[in-house]
């Protein structure tokens, strides 16, 4: 049984917007879950003890939105080591929204069943750097018929690809497969605003509510937005979740960042890069949008960061994003950066700045000890080997 004691924690996030700091100053995990928050014994039975020194610990950040291929390679921006590079930036889970940049992607409904499967499995059994990936999203092409999902689910594929970017374009089409889809369990998403990929279409508030996927992609555009208007239609006339992704219109994005925290629906919120895309590869992206809603929308830290946790994990049924027994134990555990106006990461992120990476734990076990891509942090947790 391994385990490992984290105590000394300033500031502990739990992952839920609606409660998103705990009191507690320690956490155990055994096995790669959490055993325990507060109230541990601050023994040295534990495999390893980890004292935070008063720095904040976080659930280790979920990017709702990538394009992978196969691997940690992007042909895209043609570069390795991307993923594992996010994993610097706090991410520990990605969503795949479909391997749309695969060169020579097949478009007729065999192929598109093929590229699903083969791109589930392959993320199934490797994770670049450690970095959970849920892979192959299906991507909608004309000729799919029911059976296909079905065959498909019984494959273990259970995502469907951001709607819009196959040849399905009309919404009575897809709100058909999107039927079809969730009879078999699966999640969907659906692409927003102007275009994105040669092949891709604009899709209005319209469309999206029509079809009613689980997900409306990059409301704040990927990379153009929707009108605004169409942005607080699916704010007002939709329980949908809504992705603010970093490839996207910051103006938009805080305008549905406001809105969205003034009507207290920040639970539908979650967040994305939408990476690799055009606009490159952004290892720290996810903190990059924490950090614009925290200091130009208003939204505190610790409830922006429930919106890359807490939020996408309930979306998409995952077991982790949750600080609390039971989860999965992938966490960060990060500080102001050097010269940050910011006391603490979360103060730091009101400010506007990107926190200072100590550690990235993925299922219990130190991935990332200082991160390569982030500010250093003021404070340095401390990590000892407990002899047996």
């Amino acid at each position: 049984m391994s385990s490992l004691l984290l105590k000394n924690i300033g500031c502990l996030v739990t992952g839920r917007t609606e409660q998103p700091i705990s009191k507690e100053d320690a956490l155990l995990i055994k096995d790669g879950l959490i055993a325990a928050v507060g109230n541990v014994p601050l023994t040295s039975e534990a495999d390893i003890v980890v004292d935070a020194q008063e720095t904040t610990v976080v659930p280790g950040l979920i990017d709702s939105h990538v394009h992978p291929v196969l691997g940690d390679y992007t042909p895209r921006q043609k570069m390795l080591d991307f993923i594992n590079s996010s994993l610097h930036g706090g991410v520990t889970t990605m969503i795949s929204a479909g391997e749309a940049h695969v060169p020579g992607r097949p478009k007729d409904p065999a192929g598109a069943k093929a590229l699903a499967v083969l791109c589930h499995k392959a993320s199934a059994n490797l994770r670049p750097g450690g970095v959970k990936l849920h892979g192959g999203a299906l991507i909608l092409e004309k000729g799919l018929k029911e059976e296909d999902f079905a065959e498909l689910a019984a494959e273990g594929v259970w995502l469907v690809g951001e709607i819009g970017l196959g040849s399905v374009k009309d919404p009575g089409e897809a709100a058909q497969m999107v039927r079809w889809a969730r009879k078999q369990g699966m999640k969907v998403m659906m692409h927003t605003g102007g275009t994105s990929i040669p092949g891709s279409s604009v899709v209005t508030a319209r469309d999206v509510i029509e079809v009613q996927p689980d997900v409306a992609s990059h409301i704040n555009g990927g990379p153009t937005a929707p009108p605004l208007e169409e942005i607080e239609r699916l704010v007002n006339d939709t329980q949908i979740y809504l992705e603010i992704v970093h490839c996207g219109n910051p103006r938009a994005a805080d305008f549905a960042a406001r809105m969205l925290y003034a009507r207290e629906q920040l639970h539908r919120v979650i967040i994305g890069n939408d990476a690799p895309s055009g606009t490159g590869v952004i290892p720290l992206g996810i903190l990059r949008v924490i950090a614009q809603l925290s200091s130009i929308s208003g939204i505190p830290a610790a409830q922006a960061v429930g919106l890359a946790t807490g939020n996408t994990a309930k979306v998409y049924g995952l077991n982790t994003g949750l600080l609390e027994p039971g989860r999965e134990a992938d966490l960060i555990v990060m500080d102001a950066p050097m010269g940050s106006v910011g006391g603490n990461a979360l103060e730091a992120l009101e400010a506007g700045d990107v926190p200072g990476v100590a550690l990235v734990i993925v299922d219990g076990k130190i991935l990332v000890n200082a991160s390569r891509n982030t500010p250093p942090p003021k404070r340095k947790p401390i990590i000892r080997e407990m002899k047996k």
